[in-house]
């Protein structure tokens, strides 16, 4: 064999490795209801803490803040927001308990 067929036979042997890719399932994320008055408004990127105490109210639950740059979460009854410093940088809908 020549060096060039071993190099094309290498190439082929581990080209289904090579393009292999795992699946992402976003399904989770499609099913969350829209951020809206319809669905379930909840703060958004970029507001201050201020701002989603006078829109939300205070939340059930503040857990202390983590890491650097500082983020911090508070718990509403059925979304969590995230914040850096005192932005929010994401909210999300909480999740219902599995029943055991």
């Amino acid at each position: 064999m020549t060096f060039k067929k071993i190099i094309l036979a290498s190439i082929f042997c581990f080209t289904p490795l090579i393009t292999h890719a795992d699946v992402l399932l976003i399904d989770v994320i499609n099913k969350e209801p829209a951020n809206t008055p319809a669905g379930l408004l909840r703060p958004k990127n970029g507001q201050s803490m201020d701002t989603v105490i006078s829109q939300f109210g205070n939340p059930i639950r503040i857990y202390p803040t983590v890491g650097e740059p500082p983020i911090t979460r508070w718990q509403y009854v059925k979304f969590s927001v995230y914040f850096e410093h005192n932005l929010v940088i994401h909210s999300v809908v909480n999740k219902p308990k599995k029943a055991l």
